[in-house]
């Protein structure tokens, strides 16, 4: 294990030189002061646990200090923000610290949200709030805990430091994990303003790190780009499968590595709802649940337009049209998983359709109890209690008779299906009016409920008989909660 003071740097990015980032020094904030960390984020950086309750911790990471070997960097980029092309945009509250080497040979940024104004703050201030702060620490964890590819969170410092959003607000930091922030936007920046040189050393510069495969192949940039049409059909798959909603899927706010990226006004489904906004902002529906499978495909479109010096349209065009296919392959294994099965039947598509349209027809079925629940007895029995939150109860119950004929199939004994049902289908989930009681309680300088929060969503699939609480149906307030971008 490390310490605070024998972390290792190696500063990749960096060395691309001014015209990738621009060299930043963070701004501090008043007494900083630990929130809340993740003794599993400080795993990746080999860091002991004990650490954090050193002052130098919370200083560190809320940018009081400064290793030497740190080089912050704020990232220049662009990105298509609701449909609409945006030249530049930037790190304009974040800066990449540098790049920790883990004794695995493993490299992780660490990008400073919070750290105060850059040359890409476009009359911002550079500033992040405690609440948003919380909000992108608890997701980026209990993501990852559920299996959902996701940047990581070390931890989030508080301060005294005012800020003005709608009301005055206290300013926080979070300290982000990822191998790589680099962003479809990345790509677009240099392509838009053709700077095709610059575009090339971006795309060598993350197949030599992240894919070195790709730079084997006969056409790398097209290697390349079915990777990430890869790992973000396996992401989107997840997402939906779970009932997560990211909320602003700009271009700027996909990652190159294929994970959850960027939180802002994100919410998991508490009643089932295909066309649920999270984003009180996205008045149209852009980046509604249900569009969020082709808003990806239409993202990674723009990606592909990025990267056409470097390798043919039509092999481009060819290679997203894979995307729908791995996507939907992705998405019936998660769904079938969910549903207790093993095996792979041709009507099972059909089954988790119809599922879905029963719960989207009442808008009253909790999305997450629901699995929870058909895995807690015999599949006649679960069915039973399941049943309560359906208003087409003939139409549910003709579905459960099929549900039933389709697990005949596969056998088993009760206990072993409930151990695999249990170990995909989570007893918690981080809704968002818990969040809200959360960062209430952290305002008011309590920071015990926020790290109780994370506590038990770090172990989501697991019983924890005293937080029975965290795993109740919300309250109806709590399914109305509006959430924006304004952080």
């Amino acid at each position: 294990m490390k310490n605070l003071d024998t972390l290792t740097f190696d500063n990749r990015f960096a060395r691309l030189g001014d015209a990738f980032s621009t060299e930043v020094l963070p701004e501090p904030i008043e007494q900083p002061r630990l929130v809340v960390a993740s003794e599993a984020a400080m795993a990746l950086l080999d860091l002991n646990p004990a650490e954090a309750q050193r002052p130098e911790f919370a200083e560190l990471f809320a940018g009081h200090k400064l290793w030497e070997e740190a080089e912050p960097r704020a990232m220049v980029y662009s990105g298509h923000q609701f449909g609409g092309y945006t030249p530049r945009l930037g790190d304009g509250r974040g800066l990449l610290l540098g790049e920790v080497v883990n004794q695995s040979g493993e490299h992780w940024d660490l990008h400073l949200k919070g750290a105060g104004m850059t040359p890409y703050s476009r009359m911002g201030d550079g500033r992040a709030v405690l609440r948003s702060s919380i909000r992108e620490f608890l997701a980026s964890e209990h993501l990852h805990a559920l299996g959902i590819p996701s940047s990581r969170a070390l931890c989030v410092t508080g301060s005294g430091t005012p800020v003005w959003r709608e009301k005055q607000e206290s300013a926080a930091m979070v300290m982000r994990l990822a191998q790589s922030h680099v962003r479809f936007g990345h790509f677009e920046y240099f392509y838009y303003t053709r700077q095709h040189e610059h575009l090339k050393t971006l795309g060598e510069h993350v197949m030599a790190c992240h894919f070195p495969h790709c730079l084997e192949q006969d056409e790398p940039w097209l290697a390349l780009l079915r990777e990430v049409i890869e790992r973000t059909a396996a992401m989107i798959a997840h997402w939906q499968a779970y009932g997560f909603c990211h909320g602003v899927m700009n271009t700027d706010n996909m990652s190159i590595l294929g994970i959850t990226f960027d939180y802002g006004p994100y919410a998991f489904l508490d009643d089932f709802d295909a066309n649920h906004i999270c984003n009180h902002s996205d008045d149209t529906g852009r980046y509604s649940f249900s569009n969020q499978v082709p808003i990806a495909h239409w993202n990674l479109a723009a990606l592909a337009q990025a990267m056409t010096p470097f390798a043919s349209v039509d092999k481009l065009r060819e290679a997203l049209d894979l995307f729908l296919p791995l996507y939907q392959a992705h998405y019936l294994d998660l769904m079938r998983k969910r549903l207790g099965f093993t095996s792979a039947e041709d009507e099972d598509e059909a089954l988790i359709q119809r599922l879905l349209q029963l719960m989207q027809a009442g808008k009253s079925t909790d999305y997450t109890l629901f699995f929870r629940r058909l895995g807690e007895q015999a599949p006649a029995e679960a069915l039973k209690v399941v049943r309560e939150d359906f208003v087409d109860l003939a139409g549910f119950d003709a579905w459960g008779q099929d549900y039933l004929a389709r697990y005949a199939l596969e056998g088993g004994e009760q206990s072993e299906r409930q151990a695999r049902m249990h170990a995909i289908n989570p007893r918690y989930i981080l809704r968002n009016y818990l969040a809200q009681q959360a960062i209430e309680a952290a305002e008011g300088g309590d920071y015990g409920p926020v790290r109780e929060l994370h506590s038990v969503l770090s172990r989501p699939f697991d019983e924890q008989p005293d937080m029975q609480r965290y795993a109740e149906r919300p309250p109806e307030w709590g399914k109305h909660l509006e959430i924006s971008c304004s952080s």
